[in-house]
């Protein structure tokens, strides 16, 4: 029980969380006449400051040493879950905004918690690190494309709007991270100790704040949401995992695939939901992915961590 509840804590701080948030949404939307929506962008610029703290230009070694698992990986997750999100917004017939938001959820690059749950499976955790690193310096760019043309349909997208809007979220803090990491790295273990609680606090405001702006949709399409980011999850576990296989990859890179196709960046996705002023709607999708995700991937971590990798 008491490995379950370290294992699952952070996650469960998010739905109790959030949990509040449905229940007193009042006391999550404003504090005096400050919006706490306003907090959102600054909190996705601090988590991906910390990102930046954990890169170097080692990470990026990998893309001459294993090209092809790197190509997979990325191109990949730019596939797969774009047009998954596609196909599940239209087949659950979401209205607009909702169905944005789930298409952004899988325009997003993959996230941080990719590279623990390699980790724990026992995977190819420098090749997730360099995945990770690599799709979200492309976000920037591919995010806002893809968006553009797979959600055109749902809302309006300013596409050279969006694309600032995602590379001062990316670029700047991801940079002077990587800076600190260069000029500091005699204090590592201090940030590193520091800035991953900074990331997981910023990540549970931000939830907290999307719930509560978002309560009225959640309580009426909630369910469906939640099954239909289940399945895209799912899907990209799968999908990710197969296309490793089909380019004969080991398996221990082929469970690295298939986490970095399957787990997104969703703070980076409710960041450009609020930039869109649009938090209540585009950003449920970003809201429940996180800890839909960080369950689902533990348990498929701790599975393959306990099974035999065969070559």
């Amino acid at each position: 029980m008491k490995s379950f509840i370290n294992r699952f804590a952070f996650t469960i701080l998010i739905f109790f969380s959030a949990g509040l948030a449905l229940a007193f949404p009042q006391y999550f939307l404003k504090i005096g006449d400050f919006e706490l929506k306003g907090l959102i962008v600054p909190l996705i610029q601090v988590i991906m400051f910390g990102m930046g703290t954990t890169m170097s230009l080692n990470d990026f070694a990998l893309v001459l040493k294993s090209p092809k698992a790197v190509f997979v990986g990325v191109v990949f997750h730019f596939i797969i879950m774009p047009i998954i999100g596609f196909s599940l917004a239209r087949a659950f017939g979401f209205a607009g905004e909702i169905g944005a938001g789930v298409i952004l959820i899988g325009c997003s690059p993959s996230g941080l918690a990719s590279n623990v749950m390699a980790f724990i499976a026992k995977a190819n955790v420098a090749l997730s690190v360099t995945v990770t690193s690599i799709s979200t310096l492309l976000a920037p760019f591919l995010t806002p494309v893809l968006m553009k043309y797979l959600a055109g349909n749902f809302i309006e997208i300013d596409l050279v709007a969006m694309i600032i809007d995602v590379a001062k979220m990316v670029f700047l803090p991801i940079v002077l991270g990587l800076i600190v990491n260069k000029l500091f790295r005699n204090y590592k273990e201090i940030i590193d100790n520091i800035l991953p609680k900074l990331s997981m606090a910023g990540i549970v405001v931000i939830i907290c704040v999307i719930t509560a702006a978002g309560r009225k949709s959640i309580i009426e399409i909630g369910g469906l949401l939640f099954i239909s980011t289940l399945i895209h999850n799912l899907l990209g576990y799968f999908l990710g995992y197969q296309s490793a296989k089909l380019f004969k990859l080991p398996e221990q890179d082929c469970r690295t695939i298939a986490f970095e196709v399957g787990m997104q960046n969703g703070g980076l996705a409710s960041g450009i939901a609020a930039k869109m002023g649009k938090i209540a709607t585009v950003g449920l999708a970003a809201a429940l992915f996180g800890p839909v995700m960080n369950i689902s991937g533990s348990v498929l971590a701790t599975y393959w961590s306990k099974k035999k990798i065969t070559f």
